[in-house]
């Protein structure tokens, strides 16, 4: 029996201290993100390699609040990201319910194309969707950025919501039917608010997705004005030196609006993961 319970007690050591170990592997770029942008520029390289600055300073988040663009690149991916998630939600929502509940023809057709369009490397489709864009004037415009996050998170996302539809029973919008709702009805009424959960975990990765997106920030928009903060933290890079600690600064507090987000929703973002494994 003692050595029963030695055994359980070595286990359960032995797995904290892993999950120890892991958070803190996942954890100690954000520490030194923290780290760089607290310590002055006089001892960036002058100390050496420390755990922590012998003394710290908040003059680099002073300089990109009120010395640099970085509030309005701050704006700007706030409000890209904000109406992806709402209108790849949107979308996601109609076309997963529309895969959850009708055979219609093509339909393998259209989940393979969704499929191989997740598939390209996006740096192969800069070119054709900037020659889509200018001719309309969406490029060096936010709703540009917003169309073209919302195409191609529109696919992933269906695919999430497709799988949280099919975990609510058919019989629910069946009964509100007999009852006398319309499809519609008994899809917003009855289905929806017991997908919540699902639609919070999918708007909570499309907005990551669109929050952190550089590459069509890069090459869609060539103003400072419609610029995301990922393409701004661009302007810390000159010719011949990088300003690591204002970046770093801007870094931790691009950080500050995706922790609130999943802090708010981290109930219904675990509940939607989970319920999206489940049929039935």
């Amino acid at each position: 029996m003692t050595s029963r319970r030695m055994a359980r007690t070595t286990g359960h050591v032995a797995r904290a201290l892993a999950l120890a170990l892991y958070v803190a592997f996942a954890l100690f770029p954000l520490f030194w993100l923290v780290k760089v942008s607290v310590t002055p520029d006089d001892l960036l390289y002058g100390e050496g390699v420390r755990l922590w600055p012998s003394r710290v300073t908040l003059d680099h988040y002073a300089a990109v609040l009120r010395h640099s663009q970085f509030p309005l690149f701050f704006r700007n991916s706030l409000i890209v990201a904000t109406a992806t998630a709402l209108a790849a939600s949107a979308v996601a929502s109609a076309a997963g319910y529309a895969f959850s509940r009708f055979r219609f023809r093509g339909k393998v057709w259209v989940v393979g194309v969704m499929l191989v369009s997740q598939m390209f490397p996006l740096v192969i489709i800069v070119a054709p969707i900037f020659r889509l864009l200018a001719p309309l004037g969406l490029t060096n415009s936010l709703s540009g950025l917003v169309l073209v996050y919302t195409a191609f998170n529109a696919p992933f996302a269906t695919f999430l919501m497709q799988s949280f539809f099919e975990g609510v029973p058919k019989d629910l919008e069946e009964a509100a039917m007999m009852d006398g709702a319309t499809r519609f009805q008994a899809l917003l009424r009855v289905v929806l608010p017991l997908t919540l959960p699902g639609l919070a975990a999918t708007g909570g990765f499309v907005f990551i997705a669109a929050w952190s997106e550089l590459l069509f920030s890069l090459m869609l928009n060539s103003s400072a004005a419609v610029s995301t903060f990922p393409a701004g933290l661009l302007g810390f890079v000159s010719k011949f030196s990088v300003d690591f600690g204002q970046m770093m600064a801007a870094g931790v507090l691009a950080l500050l609006p995706v922790g609130a987000f999943f802090f708010f929703i981290q109930r219904y973002l675990v509940q939607g993961l989970t319920a999206g494994a489940v049929k039935g």
